[in-house]
């Protein structure tokens, strides 16, 4: 029997929540709420409404919405990696027009700034919202009033769990963090001590990447020693003069990994000390900036997290529930590049279109070179509430 004859004839009558909910047995309240992601709905339940409601043919009634509203609430610095993320967004969006709109809306830095344009969202009539949760705990009862007034949160680059988010996309911060260290410990056989910089070690990504990297210097068996753990808040100055403090004091010093897009003023700092042509350095991502430092070995490694196809996936999945109800997985992940000086020129030539492009896309070539882009001017370091793992450097 051929799989089309064991398709379901199509429904003589638009499927509805209580079409749902007579199939399973279950009231239409939790159907409702399992199928607009709703708290209060365990994940079996969930998974079976979903289930019930894709065989059944059901579609959310949109029809008398004249448009889609999305905002996108991201930082601004560091520009160069967010400005790739809102491209891949603008890409995958650009299929949807005019039905659906963009609303770009940024603030300053990380978890600085994203509050109160996420409960202005909330009132102005969005449909949905795609973030970057700096600080999860803070955004929580904002996400959970979110669910509550049934408008679907998609987290992108950093997570905020525990929330009745809708899905999150990143380049599995663990593994991204796992696979950076397995290089260092390969590179460097003999054993060393590395410095590890980061951004804020309250924001689960940058925690899971730590997490990732501490695994896998175990595995190789603890020849290589994580020696300070620095935490640079996304800024240029702060991150130059805490470099700078590092090198100072770790004359023994080996390798640096850079675990987020803020590798420029390290490596700054560490050719300032004259210390460049002993160390090892992994980076993080990949601009312009960076490429002749990879082609000349200064830099043995990026990691790139791929920030269009990540805007893309976080698109997608996004106007896919609010159109047809599709929901998506809960955790979307990106798999990690690894780009060195072997493989540089092949990935630019491939960066235009972010080597995955979605086959239901056709990527606009123009807005997706990336490599065009400079870094956000340094500001001073503005304080932040986070939580302590262990002692940081100065």
């Amino acid at each position: 029997m051929s799989s089309d004859a064991r398709k379901p004839p199509a429904p003589a009558h638009p499927v509805g929540i209580k079409d749902i909910a007579r199939a399973l047995g279950i009231s239409t309240g939790t159907v409702d709420r399992a199928l607009h992601a709703k708290p209060g709905v365990n994940a079996m339940t969930r998974a079976r409404v979903l289930s019930t409601a894709e065989s059944l043919g059901y579609r959310p009634n949109l029809k008398s919405r004249k448009q889609l509203r999305i905002s996108v609430h991201l930082p601004r610095e560091i520009a160069l990696f967010w400005d790739s993320l809102r491209a891949g967004i603008r890409q995958a969006a650009a299929p949807f027009a005019p039905a659906l709109h963009l609303d770009f809306k940024s603030y300053p830095s990380l978890g600085e700034g994203d509050i109160p344009l996420f409960e202005d969202a909330l009132n102005d009539g969005t449909n949905g919202l795609i973030i970057a949760p700096g600080n999860p705990a803070a955004l929580k009862p904002y996400i959970r009033k979110a669910a509550r007034k049934d408008i679907p949160v998609v987290c992108v680059i950093t997570d905020a769990p525990d929330t009745p988010r809708l899905a999150s996309v990143s380049a599995d911060p663990f593994t991204v963090g796992a696979v950076a260290g397995e290089l260092l410990a390969r590179f460097q056989p003999a054993g060393g001590k590395v410095a590890f910089f980061t951004g804020w070690l309250s924001t689960q990504d940058h925690a899971d990447k730590l997490r990732g990297f501490e695994s896998s210097l175990a595995i190789a068996g603890g020849r290589l020693q994580l020696g300070p753990v620095v935490e640079a808040h996304d800024d240029e100055r702060e991150a130059h003069r805490r470099a700078l403090a590092v090198l100072r004091e770790h004359p023994d010093l080996t390798s640096i990994y850079v675990s987020t897009v803020n590798s420029l003023p390290v490596l700054h700092a560490a050719e300032q000390e004259g210390r460049l042509p002993g160390l090892i350095v992994i980076t993080t991502d990949l601009f312009p900036e960076l490429v002749e430092r990879i082609r000349s070995g200064i830099v043995a490694a990026t990691v790139y997290q791929r920030p269009l196809s990540q805007g893309r996936l976080a698109l997608e999945a996004l106007y896919q529930f609010l159109f047809n109800g599709a929901c998506p997985s809960a955790r979307i992940h990106v798999v990690p590049h690894l780009v060195m000086r072997s493989n540089l020129e092949l990935f630019l030539e491939r960066l235009p279109v972010d080597l995955e492009a979605s086959p239901s896309l056709a990527p606009d070539r123009t807005v997706s070179r990336r490599l065009d882009m400079t870094s956000a001017s340094p500001r001073a370091p503005v304080p932040r509430p986070r939580r302590q793992r262990r002692s940081v450097a100065p």
